[in-house]
């Protein structure tokens, strides 16, 4: 059994990309043995609501609402408020569906009634049926700050509302210096696991957030299993995403072997194992001379059952 009987997998994910090798992980493994660590640096008040895009695209994944064509936003959206507020000459860069709405309600009333992040996601989770758990990074703020050539910009305002188009420098995440990694989340990294997965997410504005809070990438490095890291860029492009373009505007190689060389050089001695697509076997022996052990299989999702054979190929990784 993948995984092992009784023993968990942390998944740490972004939104789209990350989500789809989340899903494939929560199908192939047993009822509650997945936990997902999600980036909570793209959160951002909007119209007087908590908005958690990378949280609500993993709990409309696991639970079989989202959006199948874009991946995120739940199927079957309706967009009368948002016409109605459009109507009125309100904000509408950031479109919220009907549906959608309702979670960034019933979420917002939680908050200011003082519940912790934690617990409102995991009630929500409960409440759209899905046995995995999914853990916010932290219960304080942290906010994503991207360096452009116009000028610092808010993720949501750079990624929504300018479409990626300023020319990226670098990177902040505002917040980060008093924040605190999730204390349920280094629990789960003293109990028995079997694996742990950084999905194909972007590594500047998904999976850093993560892993710069203090502590954490020390944690995952120290803990028993195995960290495997899946490369969200596949033959020169990201899947999905802005990361090629912010690669290329860094100087750096848009390769799975520059994503490869971020890690290694930001966390060294995190990964044990780096996974690229087909298509890019030939970074291997590079990756390798990186000092990780570098693995090849089909990494693209398409299908239900592409994300199921990417988790079970993870999965099957043993410890060195």
């Amino acid at each position: 059994m993948p995984g092992g009987v009784g023993q968990q997998v942390l998944a740490i994910s972004g939104g789209v990309g990350g989500a789809k090798l989340a899903l494939g992980l929560d199908r192939v493994l047993p009822p509650g043995q997945l936990q997902v660590l999600a980036n909570t640096a793209d959160d951002f008040e909007h119209l007087g609501l908590t908005i958690c895009p990378d949280i609500d695209t993993l709990l409309y994944t696991l639970s079989g609402r989202a959006n199948r064509a874009q991946g995120w936003g739940l199927e079957g959206e309706s967009w009368n408020v948002m016409g109605a507020l459009e109507a009125l000459g309100g904000e509408t860069w950031f479109r919220l569906g009907d549906r959608d709405i309702a979670t960034h309600l019933w979420r917002s009333t939680r908050l200011a009634a003082g519940r912790p992040l934690s617990q409102v996601t995991a009630e929500l989770a409960r409440r759209m049926g899905i046995h995995s758990a999914i853990h916010p990074m932290s219960e304080q703020s942290v906010r994503t700050v991207v360096e452009t050539d116009e000028g610092p910009l808010p993720f949501q305002q750079y990624f929504v509302k300018r479409q990626c188009e300023p020319a990226v420098s670098g990177f902040h995440f505002a917040g980060m210096d008093t924040a605190q990694a999730n204390p349920a989340v280094l629990d789960v990294l003293r109990q028995p696991l079997s694996h742990i997965v950084i999905c194909p997410s972007n590594p500047f504005v998904s999976v850093d957030p993560i892993l710069r809070l203090p502590g954490m990438w020390q944690a995952l490095r120290d803990a028993p299993a195995p960290v495997i890291a899946v490369s969200p860029i596949v033959g020169g492009m990201a899947i999905k995403g802005p990361a090629a373009k912010m690669m290329r505007e860094l100087a750096m190689p848009v390769t799975a072997l520059g994503v490869a060389e971020h890690y290694q050089r930001s966390y060294p001695g995190l990964l044990d194992y780096f996974v690229i697509d087909e298509t890019d076997a030939t970074l291997a022996a590079d990756i390798e001379r990186l000092g990780l052990s570098c693995r090849v299989t089909a990494t693209v999702m398409h299908t239900q059952n592409d994300k199921q054979s990417l988790a079970r190929y993870c999965l099957s990784l043993e410890g060195n």
